[in-house]
């Protein structure tokens, strides 16, 4: 099984091959049966991918401890599920998954995409073949996940004890799914510069992937957000990790080419800068991809330290990167630049909010990226920690914040800001009385939390405010604006459950960073402590013991005001004797939506352990914001609009037929 996963690997990298020529070159001849052969190259492609990966899936769950990769990364006496997602817990099978599903929208490209034109589809298609030839070199050249040890050892030396857990069965994939995803953005756009013509059509093709990709890179920076919050024990939920932001910079520039996406759908405007941008998301994407696996930080995400590999994948930055900026440099002179409209209007509220989520996508980038270029010219170690990021990135997202609800209530080409402001009175009415309400009842000085209360209260009430008056609210009977809601096109749904998201996402954040109560303290059996009005009575500790590891349990009884149990919580320092590393199992309760969170610290001695306990407000609103936005890209794929290509047409009557 395990060589012929290797050789579907190789069969696969033989077809991206043909995937990468023929079909462009039967578009650029005319011929549209080798234009047809991308389609069955990627279909084929994916299905061989499909088979190598379940190969080293299945020498996973059978503990073949003969192939290197399961021997350095699994364990007998590991549980079933860490030994299936442990495929993808390490370089090689990462990068397998990688191109999986570069392999997987490949295939849907070919099987969705027949009312594309047929040579903007072999051309798409062939791009992808590109990119796949790439990554299938690379992973038989320098990171096969085949390779056999002789004789196989007796036991595997199990997996990192951070990855046992069941965020790696979801963060991952969802990241990939949202990383690799946006390489059919980046196949469309050269494909276009390929043709040397871009339209509307284009982008309303273009549109579903993008959007797809969007969704799921959002539930995968979501995912891993909860996933460092519950499993390290810090109590945090975000680092400006520089390998966090290599994740969050694609979705910064993947949001400003939704939105300039719509511009051109609509208006045929913005052609030259939503080509730049679908050029540049998939590019954030292969960076963070080689700041992953090059070696060149020090993170708990990264992967790969061998230098060999990160110059690989440098060259395949510089490739993509430099190739496909090349051929914009050449055809973009030959674009035109399409529909004109006023500053005022909701196309130019979408070319503000470009201007500010790339503005802060560049901060990101360059916090990120200036350690390394400061170490490689002078060789200083530097870092560039949270006070900058928190400083330059709020300063550039609060205006962007502020006028969001404005621009779904401008008009096409020409808008009334004053029109527009004055359908907003009430969410501005609720913003000011809830900035009041929080000086008032939490504290006059935290003038800073006001504000960002006021503002989550804004976005929300501004999102629910656009979807009332698009339904008639005020203007029509209960059963006319139910029926006009209804009617409502889900792409307008999609736009106001996503502000609405990132409305309640702010919430969680301003709630959480700026209400939050801490108390480190040594507690004894018995004794309770009292953490903004939760009273928590310390237990004792126990001992147990799991499939691969022994940990020491904290158990703590949350009581309420007469003394009683209403909950117990359990926190615990956990040991994995065969990796010889120490991990804090976290204790978590939700209360509403705020949670009590409980580390345990080391023993002190007769029973007693250091205790770190935090009350965090209002902090699964970070992550059931994430949610919703996810629910409105999803909304806004469901929209018939939306559809690959044009519609079908209708196949004629009897009728007209017989005539």
């Amino acid at each position: 099984m395990v060589e012929t996963g290797h050789f579907a690997l190789v069969l696969a990298l033989t077809l991206a091959l043909v995937q990468s020529v023929v079909p462009l070159y039967g578009a650029r001849v005319g011929d549209t049966r080798l234009m047809q052969i991308g389609g069955t190259a990627a279909v084929t492609g994916f299905a061989l991918t499909l088979l190598s990966f379940a190969a080293l899936t299945v020498a996973y769950a059978q503990s073949d401890f003969s192939v290197a990769n399961v021997w350095e990364n699994s364990h007998s006496a590991k549980p079933m599920l860490f030994k299936i997602t442990g495929v993808w817990g390490n370089h090689e099978g990462s990068m397998l998954l990688w191109v999986l599903i570069l392999t997987f929208f490949g295939a849907l490209v070919a099987a969705f995409g027949g009312n594309l034109p047929p040579t903007l589809r072999a051309n798409v298609l062939a791009v992808q073949g590109w990119i796949g030839t790439a990554f299938l070199l690379f992973i038989l050249a320098t990171s096969n996940p085949f390779l056999r040890l002789s004789p196989a050892p007796f036991e595997g030396q199990d997996l990192n004890p951070i990855l046992q857990d069941i965020g790696l069965a979801i963060h991952p994939p969802l990241l990939y799914l949202g990383y690799v995803g946006f390489s059919i953005s980046f196949s469309f756009a050269v494909a276009a510069l390929i043709e040397g013509r871009i339209d509307a059509a284009w982008a309303r093709w273009v549109r579903p992937w993008t959007l797809a990709a969007w969704i799921f890179l959002t539930g995968g920076i979501a995912m891993g957000s909860y996933w460092a919050y519950y499993e390290l024990g810090w109590g945090g939920f975000w680092f400006w990790d520089p390998v966090e932001n290599a994740s969050f910079m694609p979705w910064l520039a993947g949001t400003a080419l939704l939105h300039s996406a719509i511009v051109m759908e609509k208006r045929s405007a913005l052609k030259i800068w939503t080509l730049l941008l679908a050029i540049m998301t998939f590019s954030l994407s292969l960076l963070g991809t080689f700041l992953v696996r090059s070696g060149v930080l020090t993170s708990v995400h990264a992967f790969a330290t061998d230098p060999s590999r990160g110059i690989f994948i440098l060259c395949i930055l510089m490739l993509f990167i430099g190739g496909s900026l090349a051929l914009f440099a050449f055809r973009a002179s030959s674009l035109t630049q399409g529909g004109i409209f006023q500053p005022i209007s909701r196309e130019g509220a979408l070319v503000l909010n470009n201007l500010f989520l790339t503005t802060a996508t560049a901060t990101v980038l360059i916090g990120t990226l200036y350690p390394l270029l400061v170490e490689a010219i002078s060789g200083d170690k530097i870092s560039v920690g949270a006070p900058f990021f928190n400083l330059t990135f709020g300063a550039v997202m609060l205006p962007l914040l502020l006028v969001v609800p404005l621009g779904p209530l401008l008009a096409w080409k020409r808008g009334d800001a004053l029109a527009a402001g004055q359908r907003l009175m009430a969410a501005a009415g609720a913003a000011l009385f809830a900035m009041i309400c929080t000086m008032i009842v939490v504290d006059g000085e935290t003038v800073l939390a006001a504000v960002g209360i006021g503002l989550a209260v804004w976005l929300i009430i501004g999102a629910l405010t656009d979807l009332a008056l698009k339904a008639g609210l005020g203007s029509v009977d209960a059963n006319v604006l139910w029926r006009r809601l209804r009617g409502l096109p889900r792409s307008v749904f999609g736009t106001s459950l996503a502000h609405l998201g990132l409305g309640v996402t702010t919430l969680g954040l301003v709630g959480a960073l700026s209400f939050q109560t801490e108390a480190i303290l040594v507690m004894k059996p018995k004794q309770v402590v009292e953490v903004a009005g939760n009273a928590i009575r310390f237990e004792g500790l126990r001992p147990f013991r799991g499939p691969n590891f022994t940990e020491d349990q904290g158990i703590f009884t949350l009581l309420n005001e007469a003394a009683a149990p209403v909950a117990e919580i359990v926190s615990a320092k956990r040991f994995y004797p065969v990796r010889q590393m120490p991990t804090t199992e976290a204790g978590i309760k939700t209360l509403w939506f705020s949670q009590l969170y409980i580390s345990l610290g080391d023993e002190t001695g007769a029973g007693a352990a250091v205790v770190r306990i935090w009350y965090k407000p209002m902090v699964t609103l970070i992550w059931l914001g994430a949610l919703v936005m996810m629910a409105g890209g999803t909304a806004s794929l469901m929209d018939r609009r939306l559809r690959v290509g044009a519609p079908a047409r209708r196949k004629p009557g009897k009728a007209a037929a017989a005539a």
